[in-house]
């Protein structure tokens, strides 16, 4: 299989390949100072810590370099976060505040382009190819352009700051069933909000639904916000990801890409009264673990570098998606043939439940260096429950 590569942000400015310069750092409006590191928790947690702030769960040794209160409180086992219950994760996140304050009009169309997508860099880790959870490569598959207006769509692109630069990425409006038909909740990928490997949340992160809906800014046309927001700009005042990118999470696929999603609450900079969905006008369902061997996928995304330009809205119908792994004790993530390229992270994965509505499956986290296919993670108990605990939050 072709080598598999994303990146969380740190990496790509390391290389710096991605992102223009800016006054981002600790001066400007990301900050992004990495806090002390807290004391050791006590030999009882399930968590122990390791040296260089590193730790080790389930006899696994995690990164060096890991604040070890990141550890505090974690099961002893990845496996054992399928038992969490709201409880757990409320106290698990309360240790991880996540902090957003709005910046009215930072993002203006300047700040906008100046963003670059949070995708690529090379692996560090070879597909399972020997355990049955790795199939072959599927054939690639063009992707399309999805018809205007794009208001008809629950597709949006989020914006951030992390140090020295900003980013984007692609993102999907879901439905809240605790506050249905009124959501403010946006699915995307952990490292489209999270820096990974014990870093920190990024800053200024917002989600602009239907970006570039006329197409006012397509062929690299200047365009007014009032074009590239038509429905407004929408902050996030609430994120959460999975433990595992947090914890493992870095500057390529491996095996913290099997639990590479995130859950956004939003709400509108100049406070509308209306809710993310009511604006939108559409949300789609998650649908937790679907059965893989009847799924028929399509992938919706932003996709930036060429021979795309970041202001179109495109789509691969990768059909029925096959298996790739990094660690067999990890759900398999769905993989589909598909020549986006990056930009398209985070990005919605759509496919039809039984009752013939349309519902998110996954959402795009790393592809391959040829821009052949594009992998996402299989969504089951542990995103369930993020998604179980953001929504109870409101």
């Amino acid at each position: 299989m072709s080598s598999i590569h994303r990146s969380a942000l740190a990496a790509a400015l390391v290389a710096g390949a991605l992102f223009a310069v800016s006054a981002c750092g600790p001066d400007g409006p990301a900050g992004g100072d990495k806090g002390g590191t807290a004391a050791p928790p006590p030999a009882s947690a399930s968590a122990t810590a390791g040296a260089g702030g590193g730790g080790v769960i389930g006899g696994i040794t995690l990164p060096s370099g890991i604040p070890t209160s990141l550890l505090e409180g974690l099961p002893k086992t990845w496996d054992d976060l399928k038992k969490w219950k709201f409880e757990d994760w409320d106290t698990w996140a309360s240790k991880h505040v996540f902090n957003n304050p709005v910046v009215k009009d930072f993002w203006n169309p300047d700040n906008m382009g100046d963003s670059k997508p949070a995708d690529p860099a090379p692996p560090t880790a070879k597909p399972a190819a020997d355990n049955g959870v790795t199939d072959p490569e599927p054939p690639v598959v063009k992707a399309t352009p999805v018809s205007r207006p794009y208001t008809k769509q629950p597709s949006g692109k989020v914006f951030f700051s992390a140090q020295g630069g900003r980013g984007n990425c692609s993102a999907t409006v879901i439905t809240d069933l605790q506050h249905p038909g009124k959501s403010n909740l946006v699915w995307t990928a952990g490292h489209c909000v999270h820096e990974g490997k014990g870093g920190n949340y990024f800053k200024d992160l917002v989600f602009v639904p239907a970006y570039n809906n006329s197409g006012a800014s397509s062929g690299g046309k200047k365009a007014p916000l009032s074009e590239l927001a038509p429905l407004g700009t929408w902050w996030a005042d609430l994120v959460t990801t999975s433990p595992q990118w947090m914890v493992e999470g870095g500057g390529s696929g491996d095996a913290a890409s099997q639990y590479d999603f995130a859950v956004m609450r939003v709400h509108n900079q100049n406070d509308t009264g209306k809710s993310l969905e009511e604006t939108v006008g559409s949300a789609v369902p998650v649908w937790f673990d679907a059965p893989r061997d009847r799924l028929s996928v399509s992938a919706i995304g932003y996709p930036l570098y060429k021979p795309f330009d970041g202001q179109e809205l495109y789509k691969c119908d990768g059909g029925r998606p096959t298996r790739l792994s990094f660690d067999p004790k990890r759900p398999s993530m769905l993989t589909i043939g598909c020549n986006m390229t990056q930009g398209s992270s985070g990005g919605g994965w759509f496919a039809t439940m039984p009752d013939g509505k349309t519902a998110l499956v996954s959402n795009t986290s790393i592809g391959t260096q040829e821009h052949t296919s594009l992998s996402g993670p299989y969504l089951e108990t542990v995103a369930r429950n993020a998604l179980d605990w953001i929504s109870r939050k409101q």
